[in-house]
């Protein structure tokens, strides 16, 4: 690349700010040079509740994301485990993990994209989005629930299923009316309580189960535990109360406004400008 370009573009930014969903993954083919900002070179680079998504990290990654990783003015991640990777491998100690982005944002907020699916004819469902696989025994145990109350359920990763091609909108839409979200997913978990919808977290069983990470982040952070399947889904279950972890969902949007304020020296007069 031409040095004097990236001069140029020096010069337009204050900063450099990275960080979105498994940005940090080296296992799906993350954690490259645009992921880490190595192309920029006087200006403050800063992580942005960047996702690892895993809980070990590779050998063979360890010495470039040392010598990457070093040169943030300011690191943030999303899962515990991330935060133990990083200060491990680059001796930092101020590192933070902060909530994910998607819950910045308010259910009120969310819903101004929100959109109902055409083909949704029945109102009561469960609602399915599982990313691993979904064995027998836990697919029975589901339709056991949904048939005793009466619910349809659907499943939005079935190929067979109508609602295969969701889209984000609709996908909204479905996390905020289901009668009970079963998942194994980040975001469906996220959304469940963003909805204050009863959830159930199900561990995923295959090659994707070393992503389990950030969910245990999740429901350990809100005191959520309850929301883990152990076997058998009960009326306790069908349950909620999240007004302790709306609570704490308060101060963690705090604790990252505070983070962005101190990274990108803004004051609170200034902010409030």
């Amino acid at each position: 690349m031409d040095l004097s370009l990236l001069e140029d573009f020096e010069k337009e930014y204050d900063c450099f700010i990275t960080g979105s969903d498994q940005v940090w993954n080296p296992t799906v083919g993350r954690f490259r040079d645009v992921d880490v900002l190595a192309i920029v070179r006087k200006k403050d680079k800063i992580a942005f509740a960047a996702s690892l998504g895993i809980s070990k990290f590779p050998e063979d990654k360890k010495i470039y994301a040392k010598e990457k990783l070093k040169t943030f003015k300011a690191i943030s991640v999303r899962e515990d485990a991330g935060k133990e990777i990083l200060e491990e491998l680059t001796g930092r100690k101020d590192i933070q993990v902060l909530v994910d982005p998607t819950m910045l944002l308010t259910a009120e907020e969310w819903d101004k994209v929100s959109k109902k699916p055409e083909q949704l004819k029945k109102d009561k469902y469960i609602l399915n989005y599982f990313l691993g696989e979904l064995s027998e025994e836990r697919k029975e145990e589901i339709n056991r629930v949904a048939k005793e109350n009466n619910c349809k359920v659907i499943n939005i990763l079935d190929k067979n299923s109508s609602f295969y091609e969701t889209a984000p909108s609709e996908f909204l839409y479905l996390e905020k009316n289901a009668f009970l979200v079963c998942t194994d997913s980040f975001h469906s978990s996220v959304f469940a309580i963003l909805y204050n919808r009863p959830f159930i977290v199900f561990d995923r069983e295959d090659s994707l189960a070393s992503m389990n990470s950030r969910i245990e982040t999740l429901i350990n952070k809100f005191n959520l535990k309850n929301r883990k399947f152990n076997g058998k889904i009960t009326e306790e279950n069908l349950k909620h109360d999240y007004t302790e972890a709306y609570e704490i969902l308060e101060k963690e949007r705090k604790k990252t406004d505070d983070f962005l304020r101190r990274a990108l020296d803004i004051d609170e007069q200034e902010g409030a400008r």
